[in-house]
């Protein structure tokens, strides 16, 4: 991809970009940056505090005759929930983003299908959007159970008292039952 190729720039929730529309020979470079009204919908959406930052750059060139990378860097600063305290927790990402738009997906073999080993590869879709694409990266990228730095659960506040299994086995009383009729 060279610097030449045409920049096209959004600040919207939304980005599609039509296949057919695209130059075969250099493809397009992108930079999605959410405006502040947008980035609040898409932290709704990932159940996130705020979203303080958030911007897509990359490319979308061609690879062959009908088959599509896109390569970009996906940037954000989000603020999430505490799992432990409730206190907000300031994660900083910087990502790379890899997708492989193949007009035609490899052929699967047989009744057992495994997980390919390429997890870049999805089928070519006619409009390709770039703010899905984006909020999808994100979502992948933002961790599942943020702390503040010095947290730890506290099983004694949670109600379960020590050497209780946090969990009860629903199978349990069926047991004292047929234990009790026999």
């Amino acid at each position: 991809m060279t610097d030449t190729a045409p920049l096209r720039e959004s600040t919207s929730s939304s980005f599609p970009i039509r296949v057919a529309d695209l130059p075969n020979r250099s493809g397009i470079r992108f930079r999605l940056a959410p405006d502040s009204k947008s980035r609040a919908n898409i932290a709704q959406q990932l159940e996130v505090v705020k979203l303080r930052k958030l911007t897509f750059i990359g490319s979308l060139r061609p690879d062959g005759f009908h088959d599509w990378v896109l390569e970009g860097t996906l940037g954000a600063t989000a603020v999430q929930d505490c799992v432990v305290t409730g206190a907000p927790v300031t994660t900083r990402i910087d990502e790379p983003v890899l997708r492989r738009y193949l007009r035609q997906m490899p052929e699967i073999e047989g009744i057992e299908v495994a997980i390919p080993d390429d997890d870049s590869i999805e089928p070519l879709p006619p409009v390709i959007d770039l703010s899905a694409v984006m909020a999808e990266a994100l979502a992948l990228s933002l961790p599942d159970y943020p702390r503040v730095e010095g947290a730890v659960f506290d099983a004694s506040a949670s109600g379960l008292t020590e050497g209780e299994p946090e969990r009860r086995n629903p199978f349990a009383a069926l047991a004292a039952l047929k234990d009790q009729q026999d």
